[in-house]
């Protein structure tokens, strides 16, 4: 399978943006030495700071499931639970 590309948009609750954002923060460097993660960017809105976005490349749909499986995404969603307003994750494949 081709490179797959991620693009999830996270929208934290008004009251815990800071939060939210912290924890997206811890995703970064774990992630970013996981096999097949060839990049991993967080971005915040310049209008909304509830507005959360990763950027990401994988060499596949099968290692970014992996990705998905480890421990540190379990400990995202466990101390983000109750926060994210919106999540919205989309799998996408370079056109040419």
């Amino acid at each position: 399978m081709s490179q797959l590309t991620i693009v999830a948009n996270i929208i934290a609750k008004a009251d815990k943006i800071e939060l939210v954002k912290a924890e997206l923060i811890k995703l970064i460097d774990p992630t970013r030495v996981e096999r097949g993660c060839i990049n991993y960017d967080l971005h915040q809105d310049n209008d909304n700071p509830a507005h959360f976005m990763f950027y990401e490349n994988w060499q596949s749909r099968e290692l970014w499931r992996a990705h998905m499986e480890n421990s540190h995404i379990a400990a995202y969603a466990k101390a983000t639970e109750g926060a994210v307003e919106q999540f919205i994750l989309n799998e996408m494949q370079p056109v040419v």
